[in-house]
């Protein structure tokens, strides 16, 4: 009666040895590393380049306009430690737990072997066996296994390694631009360098009578931050008193024109000192006589002429 409690009191005891030991079946730890950088936005402005000289004096202009941004920027080490596991799925004891009988016996084998052989088996056969059969015959764990594994976030450690202000300057590209001329509004956009190119000779300015305006006000503006910034470009008063007699000889109808009209156009621009002006006239000319070479030749001829003006004939125009 004695030996036969002390059989179950032994049994009970490795039954519940198994049970502890089924909480803990943990794989080895597992860690991530990785670059953070911080950027704190400290500043945000615009810069205005409205050119030189700082009066307006010719109908065309280039403004370049950037935007400036100071960061606070610290740069760390984040090490990310994760606790895995297997988890546990209750159909898999139908054949862990034979195979973790047969690893338990090679594994305490295996430690018997090692100890006549002074250790000299490696602990992947005297250890692990004996992990994996112990958990294989656990009915409340499954055996580890890294294909299955799961893992939980255990910690994180950081480490500062830099800390600097950083400032850019940026072009404001492909961006909204708006121009105020007397009572008129206008919006127009940069190109992909930030550069916004105004003609006063070309819309939506050649609509307007810009004679009274002295100025142009220019305001660009990032809207998710509502950071602004203006500039104004003034107009001198010969410029103003240039544009609308500009815009009628370079708008008014040209086909009805004798070639000493087109001369005088050309020749008069030139000496209102808008000589880009006159220079596209001159191509614009040369291309509409293109299908006409004798008319085209006679017009060259009258430029070099009556204006000095010797023009190359762009190729394929004859």
């Amino acid at each position: 009666m004695f030996k036969r409690s002390s059989t179950r009191l032994a049994g009970a005891a490795l039954c519940g040895s198994l049970l502890v030991s089924g909480c803990a079946n943990h794989l080895s730890q597992r860690s991530e590393h990785e670059e953070r950088i911080d950027r704190k936005l400290l500043d945000h402005s615009f810069q205005i380049d409205v050119g030189e000289p700082k009066i307006l004096d010719l109908p065309q202009r280039r403004i370049r306009i950037y935007e400036l941004k100071t960061f606070d920027i610290t740069e760390y080490d984040v090490t990310r430690h994760y606790d895995r596991y297997t988890p546990y799925q209750p159909w898999r004891e139908i054949y862990e737990i034979p195979l973790g009988a047969v690893a338990v016996v090679a594994g305490v084998g295996a430690n018997v072997v090692n100890v006549l052989t002074f250790g000299s088996l490696p602990d992947s056969v005297t250890k692990d066996w004996l992990s994996y059969g112990i958990a294989g015959i656990n009915p409340f764990m499954n055996a580890p296994s890294h294909g299955r594994a799961q893992q939980n976030l255990a910690g994180i450690d950081e480490v500062q390694r830099d800390h600097r202000v950083e400032h850019t300057s940026l072009p404001w590209s492909e961006s909204p631009v708006e121009i105020k001329s007397g009572k008129d509004t206008n919006e127009l956009t940069t190109d992909r360098n930030g550069v916004l190119r105004i003609n006063l000779l070309d819309s939506p300015f050649a609509e307007q009578d810009l004679s009274r305006v002295t100025q142009l006000g220019l305001k660009v503006q990032d809207d998710p931050s509502n950071v602004q910034a203006v500039a104004v470009l003034p107009l001198s008063k010969s410029l103003r008193g240039k544009l609308i007699e500009a815009h009628g000889l370079i708008y008014d109808d040209l086909e009805d024109d004798e070639v000493s009209q087109w001369v005088h156009r050309v020749k008069r621009l030139s000496e209102l000192g808008l000589e880009e002006e006159a220079s596209d006239l001159e191509q614009s000319l040369i291309e509409m006589t293109r299908n006409d070479p004798q008319l085209q030749h006679e017009f060259l001829r009258a430029l070099a002429r009556d204006a000095g003006r010797l023009v190359a004939v762009p190729a394929g125009s004859d």
